[in-house]
């Protein structure tokens, strides 16, 4: 696995430059020998766009050290990367408008691929190739006139095809990737109160075969596990922060005491590194979807996996006393985006896992949307029915029918589709560069398979 290494956005390239110049001592040349303050560093223009990389072949000179500077002018969040030798320098994810500094070491006579780091972004075509050249003017560098290596027919068919038999073949020789989220959590009981406990930590998670990113994970896994409680519970979530960065833990659309809604410095201090923090409260909503989050650096800790799903069940267990249908198959879906790329539940397709029904029956879907941007979610072959909105049930009025619902970002729906045509029924993103590109589909891409 290569090893990332990150900048950090506060930079200016000014004082980037004084510190290459100031500096005594050199970084070995990148993929070579030589010395890294062998010369001035060169300073490299580069805008981030959906979904390219400008200019797409910078020429720099070999031997110098390269400063880029980059500028996401996109509308999704983006990274920038080089990969040398067996390293990838990387900026912070982007997001829109933000601009950061990426510094190297001087780099040797040589090709190095530059690319988003953003899970599927590089498969959209936001790739390129940095020429360094012996001789080479210093100053800033200029684009290549060779165009970008296209794929052929055959390539692009081929591509497609693998992924759609890597992703159906789950169903005879199990998932793609060993780990999956939002798994049971089942209470301890203490004198009544239901006791969660949950442990925050920094974790490398495959999202996709072969793929691996930085995440933050509840129990360890994204998203983090599920918890299922009834009205009129106590309940009691033990949380023990083991990760480098505070953090505060808020219920989402859970009605509770002020003292517990887990904002820092307005109702608690921030849980530190190493230290554990308990909320207390008694469950007064109605049955429905309601999720929990981080509300500390929550662009970032969001983004890398800290959420989950709390689901209020009706007592008993029963749906039909709520929303009229008693689901044969219930499964939870978060929509994510930004820092883990384009994802459900955690992973990139065709590591996502279908929802499977037998002909006839009625599946619920609870469906959250914990990233930045708003996405269209699309069934193939389906009208579904919402029921519930925000975690309150629709009165029978109220229902509506939909193909293609848009999530906000917060919010949450509960829908239930009568599963009576036969087949594997596409369910995706219709934001079309979330899930499909030369190459295949890829992201926010699942299925649900009736047999």
């Amino acid at each position: 696995m290569r090893r990332r290494h990150r900048t950090v956005l506060a930079l200016t390239l000014a004082l980037s430059l004084v510190a290459v110049g100031c500096t005594g001592e050199g970084a070995p040349a990148a993929g070579g020998e030589g010395d890294g303050a062998a010369g001035e560093a060169t300073a490299v223009e580069i805008t981030l766009t959906d979904f390219a990389i400008d200019p797409v072949m910078p020429e720099v000179p070999a031997g110098v050290p390269v400063v880029f500077n980059v500028t996401n002018a996109g509308q999704a969040p983006h990274t920038f990367g080089i990969v040398v030798g067996e390293q990838t320098y990387e900026t912070p994810m982007l997001n829109p408008d933000e601009s950061a500094v990426l510094e190297t070491p001087a780099l040797a006579a040589g090709d190095f691929e530059t690319l988003c780091t953003v899970a599927g972004h590089a498969d959209l075509g936001m790739v390129g190739m940095v020429h360094a050249v012996e001789g080479a003017g210093t100053g800033s560098g200029t684009a290549s006139p060779a165009p970008p290596a296209t794929m052929t027919a055959e390539e692009m068919a081929a591509g497609h095809e693998e992924g759609v038999l890597a992703f159906a073949g789950q169903l005879e020789d199990g998932p793609l990737t060993p780990d999956h989220g939002g798994q049971p959590l089942e209470p301890t009981m203490d004198a009544g109160v239901k006791v969660f406990d949950l442990v925050t930590s920094e974790i490398a998670w495959e999202i996709a075969p072969g793929e691996t990113v930085d995440a933050m994970a509840i129990n360890g896994q994204v998203p983090g596990p599920e918890m299922r409680v009834q009205p009129g519970d106590s309940v009691r979530f033990n949380v023990e922060n083991q990760m480098s960065q505070p953090f505060t833990l808020h219920f989402h659309g859970v009605t509770l005491p002020n003292d517990q809604d887990g904002v820092p410095y307005i109702t608690q201090p921030p849980i530190m590194p190493g230290e554990s923090w308990t909320y207390e409260f008694k469950i007064v909503d109605p049955p429905g979807f309601y999720v929990y989050h981080s509300h500390f650096n929550s662009t970032e800790q969001v983004d890398r996996g800290l959420y989950g799903a709390l689901i209020v069940e009706p007592k008993g267990g029963a749906w039909e006393s709520v929303y009229g249908v008693e689901p044969d198959v219930e499964t939870t879906m978060f929509i994510g985006d930004g820092a883990l790329g384009y994802n459900l539940n955690g992973k990139s397709f065709p590591a996502t896992l279908p929802v499977i029904a037998e002909q006839g029956q009625d599946v619920l879907f609870h469906i959250a949307n914990e990233g930045q941007l708003l996405h269209p979610m699309h069934l193939h072959g389906f009208h579904f029915e919402v029921v519930g909105i925000d975690g309150y049930p629709l009165q029978a009025d109220d229902r509506y029918l939909l193909d293609t619902l848009v999530v906000a970002p917060g919010a949450r729906y509960d829908f239930i589709v009568r599963a009576d045509q036969p087949g594997i029924w596409a369910f995706h993103c219709h934001i079309l560069p979330h899930v499909e590109g030369p190459g295949g589909m890829f992201g926010m891409v699942s299925a649900l398979i009736v047999q």
